[in-house]
């Protein structure tokens, strides 16, 4: 099966190198559709279904007629059928730009590179001969290559160069003022990157301006891009680094030299000397030194002063739109992401900076300055930065990271070189430790930087979702824990209450058991003193006259005395009292008729109260 869908792939795409075709459907998992439609896209970017359905047709017939090889490599391409070719054949549209001349040129795949040029000839009047066709994604291309050999998207973008024919001065002149409102698309090639960067610049920017933010300055670049020449609407300029000249004596800093180049030839700078400048002047480098101020001073004792610094020189080189940096230590700001409640952790993104590579303006302005990335940072990332332009910084950022991170993270940052910066770091903190989960290098894209964030981000949220369950758990644990304990403490408190209460009934009654005794003890005391005041007891046969009295308790029980008729009632109620019936606590009754003894005067004789020479009485206690 592997051999006929190599054979198949070659059929269809017309690439004979077997090893190419190899790698093109390794590169698509042996997805036969997904490698031709990379290779040949289609209208609407997939192969239309009777395609597939032919393919795979072919490849069950081939497979099932075809004899077993032991080596691919043996195989031959075949040619395609012709109904494959027919099916095959694709309109390409190209637009061609040439000195503000726009034309739209559309043909099949089929056709070669000098056709292109025979429409052109015959839309712009220029001869076939003086005329360059550039703008290939492959580089140059002769007259006879086959368009379908360079395997070209449906639309492209071209230009003409006649080196060869001279435009007017009133066509130069007239270009450059209809051109004083447009825009320019530069697009930098960046050599040692191998990366392409698309900047717009309004067409009244100078030279001066286009390069400032990139480069160091060179004394004569005040030409705006509508008088220099260049293409419109789209330029094509390369960067590379060269050696710096030589330094004036009273320039102390070195400064990286950064040469660029116009990938344009011959009338792209044609208009350049009318104005004065010279082509390589335009966008070659002379020697400078760069002016501009460190994004963080060196050996700064406070890492927040270094950070409000660096702040402060970002806004001003790039503008106020940038990510919100940290103030503070790489631990606050490690702590602020990684040690709060799961919910509200967060990606911490270190950001890291350094002035002398030819990458850290364009990733600052196109990438960090984008909205969609300063959004998406804010709200999802703390995000940290630090500049390593200068040795001793670099060295301290190195020292916090084996800190904080570990020796792996800081020898990592360590081996990256100068025009590999800036680095995106994305760390996520873990249970045990901090992970590192993905360095961005400078040599980037907005869609590529935002792909690798919303990729870390998916890894970070289903660690968060992990993490909020575990927490979740934790905390409904704590909260049981809690309510057992705190159902222990109300038990061991009620219990406590209920023994001190039973404690204090126990002492109220040792207590209330004392006053009895004690009240009973002075009765007693009352009662054996008044038992022992009583006259004594009168004999029936004296002279004098005797009162018999017989008193009822309220026990049923019988008190009977002899009294002299003369004893006063005192004695008979201190009689009665010494019995244990007290005069405040009971009252001395008569059965008929009935009166209240103890109500009357105590110094009446037993006489005067009618208790002679007999009675009965009762007692009575008081309510």
């Amino acid at each position: 099966l592997t051999r006929d869908l190599l054979v198949l792939f070659q059929a269809c795409t017309g690439i004979d190198n077997i090893a190419e075709a190899i790698t093109l459907l390794e590169l698509n998992n042996w997805d036969l559709v997904a490698a031709i439609n990379g290779v040949i896209p289609q209208e609407n970017g997939i192969l239309p279904r009777y395609d597939v359905d032919l393919l795979i047709l072919m490849t069950s017939a081939s497979s099932s007629s075809s004899p077993p090889s032991s080596s691919i490599p043996a195989f031959c391409p075949v040619q395609p059928s012709r109904h494959i070719l027919e099916r095959q054949s694709r309109m390409l549209s190209f637009r061609v730009e040439y000195r503000q001349r726009s034309t739209e040129v559309v043909l099949e795949d089929a056709s070669t590179v000098g056709d292109i040029k025979s429409i052109l000839e015959t839309e712009l009047q220029v001869p076939v001969s003086k005329m360059q066709l550039k703008g290939w994604k492959s580089g140059d291309v002769s007259d006879s290559t086959i368009l379908r050999s360079l395997h070209l998207p449906k639309n492209n973008s071209l230009y003409v160069l006649t080196p060869d024919i001279a435009p007017s001065a009133s066509t130069s002149q007239s270009r450059y003022q209809g051109l004083s409102n447009q825009n320019y698309l530069l697009v930098i090639s960046h050599r040692e990157a191998q990366r392409d960067y698309s900047l717009n610049f309004p067409a009244s920017k100078t030279i001066q301006e286009v390069r400032q933010p990139h480069t160091c300055l060179s004394p004569s670049t005040s030409m705006t891009l509508a008088s220099s020449g260049i293409s419109y609407p789209c330029h094509h300029l390369t960067v590379c680094r060269r050696s710096s000249p030589a330094l004036t004596v009273d320039q102390t800093d070195e400064c990286t030299d950064v040469h660029m180049v116009s990938d344009s030839e011959g009338d792209d700078f044609e208009d350049a000397p009318e104005f004065g400048v010279d082509e390589s002047e335009v966008f070659g480098m002379g020697s400078a030194s760069c002016q501009k101020s460190p994004m963080m001073p060196e050996n700064s004792e406070n890492e927040g002063d270094a950070l409000l610094h660096f702040t402060a020189e970002f806004s001003r080189r790039y503008g106020d739109c940038h990510p919100v940096f940290y103030i503070g230590s790489l631990e606050a700001a490690s702590q602020e992401a990684f040690y709060g409640k799961a919910r509200d952790r967060k990606l911490l993104a270190i950001y890291l900076h350094n002035d002398e590579s030819v990458l850290g303006n364009v990733f600052c302005s196109q990438m960090m300055c984008a909205d969609s990335i300063v959004s998406y940072l804010s709200q999802n990332f703390i995000t940290w930065a630090w500049d390593v332009t200068k040795e001793a910084n670099k060295a301290r950022l190195l020292t916090m990271c084996t800190r904080h991170f570990g020796s792996v993270v800081a020898q990592t940052i360590r081996t990256y070189k100068t025009d590999q910066f800036p680095l995106l770091l994305i760390v996520m903190g873990k249970r045990t430790s901090n992970e590192v989960l993905n360095v961005i290098q400078g040599n980037t894209t907005v869609d590529e930087l935002m792909r690798r964030l919303m990729g870390a981000m998916e890894i970070f949220t289903a660690q968060q979702q992990e993490d909020i369950k575990d927490e979740d758990e934790r905390e409904a644990r704590e909260m049981v824990k809690r309510e057992q304990d705190e159902a222990y403490r109300l038990s061991l408190e009620a219990d406590r209450k209920k023994r001190e209460a039973q404690e204090r009934e126990e002492a109220e009654q040792v207590h209330q058991e004392r006053i009895r005794k004690e009240q009973e003890e002075e009765r007693e005391a009352i009662r054996l003193s008044l038992e022992q005041a009583l006259p004594p007891e009168p004999k029936e046969e004296g002279g004098e006259p005797v009162s018999k009295l017989r008193i009822r308790t309220p026990s049923g029980e019988f008190l009977e005395r002899r009294f002299l008729g003369s004893c006063k009632l005192q004695v008979l109620f201190d009689f009665i009292a010494s019995k244990g019936y007290p005069s405040d606590e009971f009252k001395l009754l008569t059965t008929f008729p009935r009166r209240n003894i103890t109500q009357i005067d105590p110094a009446w004789s037993l006489v005067e109260a009618k208790l002679f020479p007999q009675e009965t009485l009762f007692l009575e206690a008081k309510e």
